[in-house]
């Protein structure tokens, strides 16, 4: 039996032959202005870095706030940004 060494975001196992096949290809080396060009990471939400800010709530608003954005199947962090908006008349 094969070993296995972890397994991909897909789910499917990482074989000792996918390793390998990894291995060569980083020996064979990269193109770094290709990788430089890929964007990666969250979608930008405006022309200026976002500034990430911490806040408590009690947990009967956290309760809503999870609530609401499960119903409007965005994210927390969007429902948040959303009711800032409504709530400063910036939106």
């Amino acid at each position: 039996m094969e070993a296995t060494h972890g397994t991909r975001a897909d789910g499917t196992s990482i074989s000792d032959e996918a390793v390998e096949a990894m291995a060569d290809e980083a020996e064979r080396g990269y193109d770094v202005e290709e990788i430089q060009r890929r964007r990666g990471g969250r979608p930008p939400i405006s022309s200026a870095a976002p500034s990430v800010e911490s806040v408590r709530l009690d947990p009967e608003l956290k309760r809503t706030l999870l609530l609401r954005a499960a119903e409007e199947r965005i994210s927390v962090s969007e429902a948040i940004r959303r009711a800032i908006s409504l709530y400063l008349g910036a939106g």
